[in-house]
C-alpha cells in the first residue's frame, strides 16, 4: 500500500505494527519542518500507547506547542506532527477543535483499543476508507490506489457515482467515490473506529452561519457600492496576515502561484509583506489563454521574484494517463493535467511548497451561481431544477432529487437562504470533492506541498459569517476582498476591480488543436471503452465529424466538448484502476 502511494512522501518511509490488536500503519514522509530523523511517523508517545500517522501542516503548532509545554509535555522534535500527537494525548478527540491546518490523520490508542480519523475543516486533504470483504479488515489512505495492492480488494464501478461524475464532473456525494466500497471521510468530520467495526462519521466543524459585522468606510468608488459598516475588511485582513505568516513556514523554499486574479494576487501581496517571496505563473502555447500579463502587473507591484512557466498542448496528452493514474477518483476539471504540470515545473524550480489561492470563490461568492441565487424566483423546487440544471452543464439527467436532497438539507441549516445553501454546497460538495481534490492530488503526485490560506478555519469561519449583500453588490462579487485589498493598499486598482476570468484551457485545446482533436478522438471512441455502454457514441461521432456540438434542451446532453473530456477522462482512469 504504501509503495502505490510514495509519491505522496518520497523522503522517507516508517511502519508501526500492532501483531497482538492486528493494527499495522506505514507512512510515506514528505519532510517540510524539522527534516530531520526526529520528524519520523508513523509518531508514538514516550509509553508507545498512542500512535500517530499525519499528513499535512499545522499551521498554529507554535503556539500550541507552547501550551502543551506549559502543561507539562516533553518534545523530541521541532515538527508539527509531535505537536498533534501530544494535543491528543492531552485533550482528546476535542484536539480538533484547536487545530488550524490542513490534515488527515490516524492516532491509534493501544490502550482503549480505538483507531481516530479525522480530516480537515474545509478538506484540503483526503481520507479514503473501506471494509475488506468477508470481516478481514478495515483499511484507510491518502488515496485510492493503496487499497488496489490488497489482494482481497475488489474493483467494482460505482455507477451512481459515476453517474454523478457525467452530469456535474465529479462525485458531489459526502461519502462516495467512483468505486463500490470505497468512502470518503468527509470535511470536518472525524470517526471512531474500534475492534475493527468504523463508526459513523461525526463532525466536529461548525461555522457560525448569518449576519457579521462588516466594514468601516473606504476610499474611492468601491465605497459607493455598500454601506459603511463596522469593521470585517480589518478582522479579514488581520486573520489572513496572521494565517498567510503561518503558512510560509517551513524548512524548505516555498514558492507562490500568482495568476493575476484577486484571490492569488491578495496571498501574494500579504506574504510579500512577511518575507521574500517567488511567484509563479502559467501560460498556454498554442491557445489564447493567458494571464501572465496580469500576473506580471502584480509581481512588479509586490516587488517578488517572479517565474513564468509555458505548458504545451502535446505535454497535456503525454500526461493525461499519468493524471489518470493519480488523481484516483473521477475529476473532469479542465485544470487536472496542467494543474499538476505547473507542480511539475514549480518542483524543477527547486520550490516543494508552493501557496495557491484556492477557496475564495466558493466561500466569499466569486461564481455566478452566487449572483443568480440572491436573484431566483419562483417556488424552491423550481429554483432547485433551475440550480441543479447550472451545476450539470445545463443537462438534465438522473440525479435531480438527490441533489434536491442534499440542497433542502443546507436550506434547513441556513433557515431557508438559498444564498447560504449554494455556499454550503459549493464549500462542502464542490471545493472538497473537485478543486481542492485537484489541487492535492496534482502537487502530491509531484512530491509538492499546497497550502490555500483562503481555507484556513480562521479566514473561513469569518467568510461564513458575510451576509450575502458584504460579498455581491452592482455586478462586483468578492466585494469584501476587494475592498480590503484597496483599503491596506495590497494591490493595483486595475487587479482589484479586474473582473474574474476563466477559460477553459483543455475545451480550447479540443477545438483548436487537430494533434489534442486526434488523440482524444481515438481514446473516447475505443471500442473497448465506455462510450457504447452509455450510449454515447452518436453524440460522439456528431461532435468529432462537426456536425454538431450538442442538443437542445431537454435532452440530457448539451454541451459535447464538455462530454468529450469527460469521457476522455472516464477512459483513462477505467484502463488502470478497472483494470486493475
Amino acid at each position: 500500500m504504501a509503495d502505490r502511494i510514495e509519491h505522496r512522501g518520497p523522503d522517507d518511509r516508517g511502519y508501526y505494527f500492532d501483531r497482538e490488536r492486528g493494527v499495522a500503519f506505514a507512512h510515506n514522509r514528505l519532510s517540510i519542518i524539522d527534516l530531520s530523523p526526529a520528524g519520523h511517523q508513523p509518531m508514538a508517545s514516550d509509553d508507545g500507547s498512542v500512535v500517530l500517522s499525519y499528513n499535512g501542516e499545522l499551521y498554529n503548532f507554535l503556539d500550541l506547542r507552547r501550551e502543551l509545554e506549559g502543561l507539562g509535555h516533553q518534545f523530541h522534535s521541532r515538527s508539527d506532527s509531535e505537536v498533534v500527537l501530544h494535543a491528543f494525548i492531552e485533550w482528546g478527540p476535542s484536539c480538533l477543535d484547536r487545530f488550524n491546518g490542513m490534515f488527515a490523520f490516524a492516532i491509534w490508542s493501544a490502550r482503549d483499543g480505538k483507531l481516530l480519523l479525522a480530516r480537515d475543516p474545509l478538506g484540503m486533504k483526503p481520507l479514503y476508507y473501506a471494509a475488506l470483504p468477508g470481516d478481514q479488515g478495515f483499511v484507510f489512505a491518502s488515496e485510492i490506489k493503496a487499497f488496489l495492492a490488497l489482494p482481497d480488494f475488489k474493483v467494482k464501478i460505482n455507477r451512481d457515482a459515476l453517474n454523478q461524475f457525467l452530469e456535474f464532473g465529479y462525485t458531489f456525494d459526502d461519502h462516495a467515490t467512483s468505486l463500490e466500497g470505497v468512502y470518503k471521510l468527509p470535511p470536518g468530520h472525524s470517526m471512531e473506529v474500534v475492534n475493527g467495526s468504523p463508526l459513523a462519521p461525526t463532525r466536529y466543524f461548525n461555522p457560525p452561519m448569518g449576519a457579521q459585522a462588516s466594514c468601516l468606510p473606504v476610499p474611492g468608488d468601491l465605497q459607493a457600492r455598500m454601506p459603511a459598516q463596522p469593521d470585517l475588511e480589518t478582522q479579514l485582513y488581520n486573520a489572513l496576515s496572521e494565517v498567510v505568516a503561518q503558512h510560509l513556514i517551513a524548512d524548505v523554499p516555498v514558492g507562490l502561484l500568482l495568476s493575476g486574479g484577486i484571490d492569488s494576487s491578495i496571498v501574494a501581496a500579504i506574504a510579500a509583506r512577511h518575507a521574500s517571496i517567488t511567484t509563479i505563473s502559467m501560460g498556454f502555447a498554442e491557445s489564447d489563454i493567458d494571464e501572465r500579463p496580469h500576473a506580471r502587473v502584480v509581481a512588479d507591484h509586490i516587488g517578488s521574484d517572479h517565474r513564468e512557466i509555458t505548458i504545451h498542448p502535446h505535454e497535456i496528452s503525454e500526461d493525461l494517463e499519468a493524471v489518470a493514474w493519480y488523481f484516483d477518483d473521477l475529476f473532469a476539471d479542465w485544470g487536472t493535467v496542467s494543474t499538476r504540470l505547473m507542480y511539475k515545473k514549480c518542483r524543477e524550480l527547486g520550490i516543494k511548497v508552493v501557496l495557491v489561492g484556492e477557496g475564495s470563490d466558493e466561500l466569499f461568492g466569486g461564481y455566478p451561481i452566487f449572483d443568480w441565487a440572491l436573484r431566483a424566483r419562483g417556488p424552491m423546487t423550481w429554483k432547485l431544477f433551475q440550480l441543479y440544471r447550472r451545476y450539470a452543464g445545463r443537462r438534465y439527467g438522473s440525479h435531480f432529487a438527490t441533489f434536491a436532497a442534499v440542497m433542502r438539507r443546507y436550506l434547513g441549516e441556513t433557515s431557508g437562504d438559498l444564498f447560504g445553501a449554494v455556499r454550503l454546497f459549493e464549500s462542502r460538495n464542490q471545493l472538497p470533492n473537485n478543486y481542492v481534490m485537484k489541487v492535492d492530488k496534482a502537487s502530491m503526485s509531484v512530491s509538492v506541498e499546497a497550502r490555500a490560506p483562503f481555507l484556513d478555519r480562521r479566514v473561513a469561519e469569518l467568510a461564513y459569517g458575510a451576509p450575502a449583500e458584504r460579498l455581491l453588490a452592482e455586478g462586483t462579487n468578492k466585494l469584501v476582498l476587494r475592498r480590503m485589498a484597496e483599503r491596506f493598499e495590497l494591490l493595483p486598482l486595475e487587479t482589484t476591480r479586474r473582473e474574474k476570468f476563466g477559460a477553459s484551457i483543455a475545451a480550447s485545446w479540443m477545438d483548436e488543436s487537430q494533434k489534442f482533436r486526434d488523440y482524444a478522438r481515438q481514446v473516447i471512441l475505443d471500442r473497448s471503452g465506455w462510450v457504447d455502454e452509455l450510449g454515447l457514441r452518436s453524440a460522439m461521432t456528431d461532435y468529432f465529424s462537426g456536425k454538431r456540438q450538442g442538443y437542445a434542451f431537454p435532452r440530457s446532453i448539451s454541451i459535447f466538448s464538455n462530454l468529450a473530456w469527460r469521457l476522455l477522462l472516464l477512459n483513462l482512469w477505467s484502463r488502470r484502476y478497472v483494470g486493475a
